[in-house]
């Protein structure tokens, strides 16, 4: 028969004694930093992955140095957050995860006609120009909608962009530039 003492304090603390046990500091620091979206203080961000303060400064510091960290100052505190480049790569991803590079660059294709044939109806070049013409009243209205999915078609062409790009970089690896009987290197031979 289960313990029925045990208390939602005792579980949450049993599940953190595993974590700490299970990971490293570092992976500790970078797992909090990557649920952390508002600017936090190294010592906010040492107790909530269980260590020291030093310990936190200095994996900060180093996720500062690869990009996945951004600081600002505050008074006399620095405060760390992810940066947006970390989010974006994430978010890439994991649209490559559920994708491939092939379905990816269709629908960056569809996109690009999409913002295209609302340039061309709207007489403008961005959804910015697009609002500006727009009076107070239309955001409820089908031109406000148009104005949302523009931006938001805008938004997921650059994250697609970014997958593909990523894509295409981790491809590198797993190529081999084999010269044709033209002399030129093909690199779509897959090793």
């Amino acid at each position: 028969m289960p313990d029925r003492s045990t208390g939602p304090e005792d579980v949450n603390e049993r599940a953190v004694d595993e974590w700490v046990a299970e990971t490293t500091p570092f992976e500790r620091v970078h797992g909090v930093v990557r649920r952390t979206y508002d600017p936090q203080s190294a010592a906010e961000i040492s107790e909530r992955a269980r260590v020291s303060p030093t310990t936190a400064r200095k994996h900060l510091r180093t996720l500062v140095d690869v990009g996945e960290v951004v600081t600002e100052a505050d008074d006399r505190t620095t405060l760390y957050r992810r940066s947006k480049t970390a989010v974006v790569t994430e978010h890439a991803q994991q649209l490559l995860a559920e994708r491939t590079t092939e379905e990816i660059a269709a629908g960056i294709a569809d996109m690009k006609a999409e913002l295209r044939s609302w340039r061309e109806e709207h007489g403008v070049e961005s959804p910015e120009a697009f609002a500006r013409e727009l009076d107070v009243g239309d955001a409820d209205t089908e031109l406000g909608a148009v104005l949302r999915e523009w931006q938001t078609t805008r938004r997921n062409l650059a994250l697609a962009e970014a997958a593909l790009a990523i894509g295409e970089v981790s491809n590198v690896g797993q190529r081999s530039d084999v010269d044709g009987d033209d002399g030129e290197s093909d690199s779509s031979v897959v090793v």
